[in-house]
């Protein structure tokens, strides 16, 4: 990496935003305030058990960043949401300055940090084009040389000229990050941008960043809580907690410790699990019908072999009666990839404002080592086969497949599933 070329670097940078009120009320906190930080000294007006990240009435955004990245590479930045990763784009892009600290850009910055930024919305897509292509340095005749190949990328062509106050979020998207694509810029950033168009469009931005990284040497800033495509496109990534990095490096580390910090607490021995409080829970469903408590049978712990049977005990409550009341239940990764679903399970008929408890087994075959989550989602059905949500838990709760392999897995690429081996026979030979 020391012999790389530097695209961006940031220097104790610190981002500091006032709450409510301008002013502390009076002009004697004020002042007091206003000397403390010219000491460098905790504010005397801040209330004792504060958040580190309020300071009297100011808020920490971000806190002290050092990063350097480097030409030609994939950075991807993650996060819960609020840990500062907008805010150190903005920064990166000129929207706002820092309170404190030093950032050096080393060439041109073509950012989308939400649809539509930088677009006139009385302008046509062709204007705003090379509108772009001016506040970037570039003469008409270089946009011109590019306009066919942004049109072409962007699958806009038919409304080009046509003012964009009147497209889709969709084809917004398609036009700016074409923009941002083709024009002449060393950095490109990118805020969570491609979670508004079509899949196919998906792919083909992500192989664009992938291709400009790589081919054109260009640098890449990407935030997103889509953690395949963060592994699909980085090379590097940061994690980001209260206005702090508190890693950098290795992609599958960083989704790990991104995964770690923002489940539920979850341990390896726990083998009962109480839903009547969990956040898990979707108030977007009647509740009618409600999964209150989870015992894994058979067990001393959470911990399963690749292959082993799960048996559990449910709890249901229904607060109203059902004639058929249905189980689903979708196996999925902790990065919520889906792994597998058993469709349809015929709980039966129940009262109402009861309790019924019932035993479920299912074998999710050949599962690779790693933890999974197990949602769970009560439904009923109509006369017509259409089903209707009562309760959703995702997740109900967590689980660990632990098993020795004579191979390392390779997850991202390989997924979650180990196939038997295969039989094989020459031809003409035994099998």
């Amino acid at each position: 990496m020391e012999n790389r070329e530097v695209a961006l670097r940031l220097q104790g940078v610190k981002k500091r935003y006032r709450l409510g009120q301008i002013g502390g009320g009076t002009l004697s906190a004020d002042l007091q305030s206003w000397w403390a930080r010219v000491r460098g000294r905790e504010d005397p007006n801040t209330l004792i058990g504060t958040d580190q990240r309020l300071v009297g009435q100011t808020f920490m955004a971000l806190n002290g960043i050092d990063l350097t990245v480097y030409k030609g590479e994939a950075l991807g930045i993650i996060g819960s949401n609020g840990a500062g990763k907008s805010t150190m784009l903005k920064l990166l892009c000129r929207v706002t300055a820092p309170t404190e600290g030093q950032i050096d850009l080393y060439g041109r910055v073509a950012s989308m940090l939400e649809v539509g930024t930088g677009f006139n919305g009385e302008m046509t897509g062709r204007e705003n084009v090379y509108m772009n292509g001016a506040i970037l340095g570039m003469t008409k005749a270089e946009i011109d040389a590019k306009m066919e190949n942004i049109i072409e990328f962007s699958e806009v062509r038919e409304f080009i000229d046509t003012p964009v106050k009147r497209y889709s979020s969709g084809m917004f998207v398609k036009l700016a990050f074409s923009v941002a694509a083709h024009l002449d810029s060393e950095i490109m950033i990118m805020d969570e941008v491609l979670a508004v168009g079509d899949v196919a469009f998906q792919r083909k931005c992500i192989d664009k960043m992938r291709d400009v990284a790589k081919q054109e040497g260009r640098t890449v800033l990407y935030v997103s809580h889509n953690m395949s495509t963060i592994r699909r496109l980085c090379d590097r990534c940061v994690v980001m907690d209260k206005g702090k990095i508190i890693f950098i490096g290795d992609v599958e580390q960083a989704i790990e410790l991104y995964l770690s910090n923002t489940h539920e607490q979850w341990s390896e021995n726990q083998t009962e699990f109480d839903l009547m409080q969990t956040s898990a829970r979707s108030p977007y469903v009647p509740g009618n019908a409600q999964i209150t408590h989870v015992t894994l049978l058979d067990k001393e712990n959470s911990l399963y072999r690749s292959g082993e049977k799960i048996r559990m005990k449910l709890r249901v409550h229904t607060k109203t009666a059902f004639e058929e009341l249905h189980l689903r239940l979708e196996l999925r990764t902790r990065d919520e990839t889906p792994v597998g679903t058993m469709p349809d399970v015929l709980l039966g008929s129940c009262e109402g404002n009861a309790d019924q408890d019932y035993v479920v087994e299912f074998a999710p075959i050949s599962l690779t080592n790693g933890r999974y989550r197990l949602d769970m989602v009560l439904f009923e059905k109509d006369d017509c086969g259409n089903s209707f949500d009562q309760e959703l838990l995702m997740p109900a709760f967590y689980f660990e497949v632990q098993e020795p392999e004579d191979i390392v897995w390779n997850q991202a690429n390989w997924g979650h599933i180990r196939f038997p081996a295969a039989k094989v026979r020459r031809c003409g030979g035994e099998e």
